[in-house]
């Protein structure tokens, strides 16, 4: 157990150093995870074997799971909503379409069998938002025409229909239900049931979220966790399809007015990181690189027929109605990464008894290692030659952990049988410029004050005022006063501190103190001290002593 932690932890690391190096060479990431993995592998440098394609595909669909929920949470539907219907298309025949004409490539050019064919035209048929907004968060660039949010609802939202492909066509080389109407039953089943199932459960999630309130800070996150899963388990037993279900209920929430939403999408966003970096890392861990040049004779054609054919004829077909831009329909075209998707569907191939004519993972493998090293790495300079970059907007608005970067504080203020505040109206308090009473709780409601509310005793009263300047760092320590201390007894306005030192509160047992100059200190108070590593600015207010009249 020792040296299992002991060798994860050094591949997180590592994995963590390869991202830092990747982004300074323009390298995508996820590439990096790729190559490690393989470095680890079998045929690699350390040649640690790795051959259980069920471990795999346990572990890395339910990484995939994460990933999809995310694609969804993570979605800002307001940016997105121009765009959905354009991105929806994409999603859905774009994926039909470019799988079939794969399918078609690899039956009458590269002489496969026809359902084999089709099958990797399915497991191929995705895009892969990962390795696209991997490489535009990275380098903060923002794509004309709301192309980013288009991007974004339609490669988080295709992999359900390649997924259910690949289930097709698997079902179908298995001998199973081959007629029309059955494969009809099927595609309709797993639509409906994985709809119904994701829309059920995120309206469900975000009502107790909203009404809920979690004794033990993170347990939200614990119960999200918990939702994710559950939106792709539930349909899956049913039938259904989970990844539609997982991205619907992902969408839901996270575009949903639910308490502590920015902590949650920051939480699944570094989550999500370690999601990828394990699956990028498995998935090249189980790959055997001497393999790799017979696969290429078959993963090469099929690499530049997708980028080149497939993808790009989906797109201007599709699009056409839309009238598109089409420079942007280029830049559309070129988005098209194969992905982590791709290769957890060969494996979901590899786990039956079929025996196919070619190395099926290691082709699929060798398209999506040439589809994030050639496309990806060019993405940024393509789009700059087409002129399709927009300096003027943040991509990291497309998301829903982007916060703006005016950041807002909020501070409660009991107010006591003795506060000057209680039983005064709003309008009547003299409050610095810059500083808002924007919410005051009452026996458990939540009341937005108008300048006629009445302050009682018992109330809390929210202010809200801009965020420190992220410059101006501050180093906050504690001290507790006890029975020998030289201040014991004192007011704070008596006290040596230093210019640049400043009481910021007092924890009295169970009340917390904030203090002006003529508090007195009382022994087993714990002081908390605010030690600025800048340069204190002139002001007639540098510390407690100073502030006695407050």
């Amino acid at each position: 157990m020792t040296l299992l932690l002991l060798a994860g932890a050094l591949i997180v690391l590592a994995c963590v150093l390869s991202n830092r190096i990747s982004y300074r060479f323009g390298i995508p990431t996820l590439l990096a995870f790729i190559i490690l993995g393989m470095v680890f592998g079998s045929d690699g440098i350390f040649k640690v074997p790795f051959e259980d394609y069920d471990l795999a595909q346990n572990v890395c669909s339910g990484a995939l799971v994460i990933i999809m929920f995310y694609g969804g949470f993570g979605t800002n539907w307001k940016e997105a909503r121009p765009v959905a219907g354009k991105a929806i298309v994409l999603s859905s025949l774009g994926v039909v379409l470019t799988s079939a004409l794969t399918g078609l490539f690899c039956y009458f050019v590269l002489k496969l069998p026809l359902i084999e064919g089709l099958l990797l035209g399915s497991i191929l048929g995705s895009t892969d938002a990962a390795s696209v907004f991997s490489i535009l968060r990275s380098r903060k660039m923002n794509l004309k025409y709301k192309t980013a949010s288009l991007l974004e609802i339609e490669s988080g939202s295709n992999d359900p229909f390649a997924y259910m492909l690949t289930i097709v066509f698997l079902t179908i080389l298995q001998g199973g239900k081959t007629s029309p109407l059955e494969i009809a039953k099927l595609v309709g089943l797993q639509l409906l049931v994985g709809g119904i199932c994701g829309v059920a459960i995120g309206f469900a999630a975000a009502f107790i979220l909203k009404r809920f309130r979690f004794v033990t800070s993170g347990f939200d996150m614990a119960y999200t966790l918990a939702v994710a899963a559950l939106s792709y388990a539930l349909p899956a037993v049913l039938g259904g399809n989970g990844y539609l279900s997982t991205y619907l209920t992902g969408i839901i929430l996270g575009n949903s007015r639910i308490p502590n939403k920015q902590s949650l999408a920051q939480f699944f966003d570094g989550t999500t990181g370690l999601m990828q970096m394990l699956t990028f890392f498995m998935l090249g861990w189980l790959s055997f690189p001497s393999q790799l040049p017979q696969a290429l004779i078959i993963a090469v054609p099929v690499a530049l027929f997708l980028t080149f054919i497939a993808r790009p004829l989906a797109v201007f077909f599709l699009m056409l109605p839309f009238r598109c831009p089409f420079r942007q329909q280029l830049v559309i075209s070129w988005c098209g990464l194969r992905g982590a998707a791709s290769i957890v569907f060969a494996i979901f191939a590899m786990t039956t008894e079929l025996n196919f004519k070619f190395d099926l993972y290691h082709v699929v493998f060798a398209v999506v290692l040439l589809s994030i090293a050639f496309q990806g790495t060019l993405l940024p300079y393509l789009s700059k030659w087409l002129k399709m970059t927009d300096d003027k907007e943040n991509v990291l608005k497309t998301f829903n952990d982007y916060a703006d970067e005016t950041a807002v504080q909020f501070v409660n203020i009991s107010i006591t049988p003795d506060h000057e505040w209680n039983r005064m109206a709003v309008r009547e308090l003299s409050l610095p410029t810059g500083l808002l009473l924007v919410l005051v709780r009452r026996d458990g409601r939540e009341l937005i004050p108008s300048g006629g509310t009445v302050l009682e005793e018992g109330d809390t009263a929210v202010l809200a005022a801009e965020g420190a300047d992220p410059d101006y760092v501050t180093h906050l320590s504690e001290l507790t006063i006890d029975e020998e201390h030289e201040w014991q007894n004192k007011q704070i306005k008596e006290l040596p501190l230093s210019p640049g030192e400043l009481i910021v509160l007092i924890r009295r047992g169970d009340k917390i103190v904030i203090p002006n100059g003529k508090t007195k200190l009382k022994e087993h108070d714990i002081l908390v001290i605010n030690r600025s590593s800048a340069e204190p600015k002139a002001s007639p207010v540098s510390n407690n002593r100073e502030n006695s009249s407050s």
